[in-house]
C-alpha cells in the first residue's frame, strides 16, 4: 500500500468519481490513477469503487470506511508537513479558507489585506459554498478554516469559537412607503412582498423565526445566497431587502435606503470553525487574531483542548463579541 494510492483514491472520491478531472488537478495521467487504484483493491482484496465499463459509478461499503482511514492518515501526513515547515519557515505556506459571499465580500477584505501585507510568501487560498458545503471542507481538511454562521455546529469534528455579532437591516429604493416611516416593525414589513437570502444562509433562521414568533407569515417571493444579488433585485422593485447590516455599502449603495432592523431579530453570531487536532501554524493563529482580536493563540489552545461543547462554551463566557 502506498501513500500515493490512497491519495488518489480520496482524490477521485473528492471529485464525483471522475478519474478525469483528478488526474487534472493532481496534473498526473488518467490511465495511471486507474491503474494504482486497481493495485490497491488488488492488494486490500476488496473493491473501493464499484464500476460500469471503465467508468466508477459509486462507492462501495468498504470503500466509505477506507476512504474514511485513508483521509485521517492524509490528514497525519499534512499535519507532519506542517510542522516541518513551521520550523524551516514560519512565514511561508498554504491557508485556505472556506466561508459566504457575504463574509468572502464584506467582512473579510480587510483582514485578508493586511494579513497579505503581513505574510506575502503564504498562499491564500478561498472557497465559497452553503454553510454546509463549508464546514464539510473543514471537517475533511479541504479547508483550514470555515467561516459562517449557520450550520457549523452540525460537526462534532470542528472546534467552533464566535467572532462577531451582527444583526440585519431592510433596503428599500429612495421612493419606498417604508422610507417615509419613523420606526419600523415586523407587522409593516410582512405587509410588503420580501427579497432575502436562502434558508441556511447568512442567519436566514433568526428572520424566520422572528416572523413566526408574532403569528406573522412574510410573503418571501426572491431569495438568494449573494447580498449583491438580493440588492439588485430590491433595485428592480420586486421586494423590500433584508440583508446582512455589513452587506450595507453606504459609498455604492445610495440609491437604497437602509433601516434599521436590529430591533425586529435576534442578532446572528459568526463563527471560525476548524478539524479537532489541526496543526495550526503561527501565520494561522495570527489570522485567527487579525478576524476577531479576541481569539489570541491561548484562547485558541484552550479552546482546541475542549472536549465538549459546554467546555468550550466556558473559554468564551466572559468575552463581549463585538458587533459589526
Amino acid at each position: 500500500m502506498k501513500l500515493q494510492q490512497l491519495k488518489y483514491i480520496w482524490e477521485v472520491a473528492h471529485h464525483d468519481l471522475n478519474v478525469s478531472a483528478t488526474a487534472q488537478s493532481l496534473f498526473t495521467s488518467q490511465p495511471g490513477i486507474s491503474k494504482q487504484i486497481r493495485l490497491l483493491e488488488d492488494e486490500l482484496g476488496v473493491e473501493v469503487f464499484t464500476r460500469s465499463g471503465k467508468h466508477l459509478t459509486r462507492i462501495t461499503p468498504a470503500g466509505e470506511i477506507i476512504l474514511r482511514e485513508a483521509g485521517e492518515i492524509l490528514r497525519k501526513v499534512d499535519g507532519i508537513k506542517r510542522i516541518a515547515q513551521e520550523f524551516s519557515n514560519q512565514r511561508k505556506g498554504d491557508l485556505t479558507i472556506a466561508t459566504t459571499h457575504t463574509q468572502a465580500r464584506y467582512a473579510l477584505p480587510p483582514v485578508i489585506s493586511q494579513f497579505m501585507k503581513e505574510y506575502p510568501e503564504v498562499s491564500l487560498h478561498m472557497h465559497q459554498g452553503t454553510p454546509v458545503q463549508i464546514s464539510e471542507m473543514a471537517a475533511d481538511g479541504t479547508a483550514d478554516f470555515a467561516i459562517a454562521t449557520e450550520a457549523l455546529e452540525l460537526y462534532s469534528d470542528l472546534i467552533m469559537m464566535p467572532c462577531y455579532n451582527w444583526n440585519r437591516c431592510v433596503v428599500v429604493p429612495k421612493d419606498h412607503p417604508l422610507a417615509q416611516i419613523d420606526r419600523l416593525t415586523l407587522k409593516e414589513l410582512a405587509q410588503h412582498p420580501i427579497v432575502t437570502y436562502v434558508f441556511g444562509f447568512t442567519g436566514r433562521s433568526k428572520l424566520d423565526e422572528a416572523f413566526q414568533a408574532e403569528g406573522l407569515t412574510p410573503k418571501v417571493v426572491f431569495t438568494a445566497a449573494d447580498a449583491d444579488v438580493i440588492k439588485t433585485y430590491v433595485r428592480l422593485g420586486l421586494g423590500v431587502g433584508i440583508i446582512a447590516s455589513m452587506a450595507y455599502d453606504p459609498k455604492q449603495d445610495t440609491d437604497l435606503v437602509p433601516l434599521d432592523a436590529s430591533k425586529l431579530f435576534e442578532p446572528s453570531t459568526t463563527k471560525i470553525g476548524f478539524r479537532k487536532g489541526t496543526f495550526l501554524r503561527g501565520y494561522m493563529y495570527d489570522f485567527m487574531q487579525r478576524f476577531a482580536p479576541h481569539l489570541t493563540r491561548e484562547r485558541v489552545e484552550q479552546a482546541a483542548s475542549c472536549s465538549s461543547k459546554t467546555d468550550l462554551d466556558e473559554v468564551f463566557k466572559d468575552i463581549e463579541l463585538p458587533v459589526h
